[in-house]
């Protein structure tokens, strides 16, 4: 396989994995460990939390543990540098299979998993929105032709037919790149391997890799090689993960066959009302994204254990709603009152889709929330588009065109302070994307107490509700809008400043980016905060 097809393909494939981009790292450069929460300097756009800690928060204790629920695909509940911080809900009784606080959901310890069944089994993947809205409409008008449409039904079938284009284009080429990718990771494989046999080691991980010492000039090469495909991103780890990617859009996102709701939990997804179902198992089968989100905001501050969370009195609520594939509107909302009921004041939701069947749900959720000052966070998403003008949703504008006031949109940054600040692959609107926030070359919490460096708008937004977990510790009595206002008011402002578009080498001042004009920034948060709270 040529060198110049392997370096098309990474750049091809980072272009295209959607919220997060993962690779290995064996010790972590100290520029970017705990880098969301550094200072600001003349190259590093951190959010000041470190000097929020030292100067305006020393000697001071927090009034408030504040509950941050996590609306993902699951917690690792038991991470070493995130078990002190997980949520339990006091009025249940573990494990004895009745529901002692009568919420309908039985042994709910650390929040519920909307996802499974009452058997313990899950959805890991699903299916895309536009991929369940087309199933539905294939069955009206599949193999008619517009002179056989009602004049009321037009509007559908144009949609209808809108939908199996981008599909049909999608499916053929996740097909293509699940080819290339798995090649890729065949013949990175092969290099492990043959670089073990000339060694006479297990040879699996860039971490054994970098362990070799050999005298061997071809493994020297060889090691080498390794190495510089690794900065790539070409691991064997990265190359399986991407694989497995490709074959889930194929297999699952554009699958009108593939039915896990109807195998697996058998609800209606359409109907609010029909909300018994779930199981306790709130970490699920792959809790990569959610553990690494949890880990931005509450990871543990008292252990010298990996990374520090930007909040110091804070406990994790794991509400698992998100597939690997898109989320569904039904589970999204019953989640979203789980949390408000169970004492949660604020909501990181890092998830998102350009279509939604049951939007009216997640409105009522929202005006739940709002009625009841809870704070939530969204994600912007990683399409490097102008969501003003393109469909992301959830968002605070509801169906009737009136907005919620206790919803924040982030975008990703880089530690970059000049023409870099946006990250490439951010969302970005100049009504619509409230904040920015670090969400680039992040290192954060995975699975069984391992830590991993990624990307995306999702790993942005858990920096902005650690900020807000953490203002509300020490001043409790702020109402959610409060909340939002302090954070959108005391952002870095880097208005003025000439970025490029996220995705372009085109360049605008950053105030064309977000409502806000900079990035979150924790000590004018706590400062602003005092001053309101007088």
């Amino acid at each position: 396989m040529k060198s110049s097809y392997i370096l098309t393909s990474i750049f091809l494939l980072c272009s295209l994995i959607g919220q997060s981009q993962t690779k290995d790292v064996s010790s972590y450069d100290e520029k970017i460990l705990n880098w969301q929460s550094k200072n600001i300097s003349r190259k590093m756009m951190g959010t000041n939390t470190y000097r929020a800690y030292e100067e305006l928060l020393k000697g001071k204790t927090s009034k408030k543990n504040i509950v941050v629920a996590v609306i993902d695909a699951g917690i690792d509940v038991h991470h070493e540098d995130l078990k002190e911080n997980i949520w339990v809900n006091r009025n249940e009784i573990p494990g004895n299979g009745i529901d002692d606080d009568k919420n309908g959901y039985i042994d709910d310890i650390h929040g519920w998993n909307f996802l499974g069944n009452s058997k313990g089994e899950n959805i890991d993947k699903a299916p895309l929105e536009i991929t369940r809205l087309y199933r539905e409409l294939n069955k009206k008008f599949q193999n008619k032709s517009e002179t056989e449409i009602q004049e009321s039904e037009k509007k559908d079938f144009a949609e209808y037919h809108k939908m199996k284009v981008e599909i049909t284009k999608n499916q053929k080429e996740a097909e293509e790149q699940f080819i290339q990718m798995e090649q890729i990771h065949i013949f990175i494989s092969d290099l492990y391997d043959s670089l073990g046999k000339m060694e006479n080691a297990s040879v699996s991980s860039i971490d054994e890799v970098k362990k070799i010492t050999t005298s061997s000039k071809p493994a020297k090469k060889l090691k080498r090689k390794l190495l510089f495909y690794a900065k790539l991103g070409l691991t064997k780890q990265g190359m399986k993960e991407a694989s497995d990617h490709f074959e889930a859009e194929k297999s699952a996102y554009y699958n009108l066959e593939f039915t896990p709701r109807a195998d697996i939990i058998g609800d209606n997804p359409d109907d609010i009302t029909d909300y018994k179902y779930g199981n306790n198992d709130v970490t699920g089968p792959d809790a990569f994204h959610g553990t690494f989100c949890a880990g931005i905001i509450g990871a543990s501050q008292k252990n010298s254990l990996g990374i520090d969370g930007i909040a110091n009195n804070v406990s994790l609520m794991s509400l698992r709603a998100v597939p690997n594939g898109d989320e569904y509107d039904k589970d999204v909302a019953l989640a979203i009152r789980y949390a408000v009921d169970n004492g949660a004041k604020v909501i990181n939701m890092s998830f998102g889709k350009s279509y939604t069947a049951n939007k009216g749900m997640v409105d009522d959720a929202f005006k739940y929330a709002e009625e009841n000052g809870v704070l939530l966070v969204h994600a912007a998403g990683n399409d490097n588009k102008n969501i003003d003008s393109s469909p992301n949703f959830p968002s605070d504008i509801l169906l009737d065109n009136s907005k919620v006031n206790n919803l924040v949109c982030v975008g990703a940054s880089t530690f970059h302070t000049k023409k870099k600040l946006p990250a490439d692959f951010s969302n970005f609107g100049n009504e619509n994307v409230d904040i920015f926030a670090p969400g680039q070359d992040v290192v954060s919490t995975d699975v069984k107490s391992k830590y991993q460096v990624s990307q995306g708008t999702s790993f942005a937004a858990p920096v902005v509700s650690g900020v807000a977990a953490l203002v509300w510790s020490y001043y409790p009595d702020l109402t959610a809008v409060q909340m939002k206002e302090i954070l959108i008011k005391s952002a870095t402002n880097k208005g003025k400043r000439k970025v490029r578009i996220p995705g372009t080498k085109t360049k605008v001042r950053f105030m064309e980016l977000s409502v806000s004009d900079g990035v979150v920034n924790t000590y004018n948060a706590l400062k602003l905060a005092e001053e309101m709270s007088k």
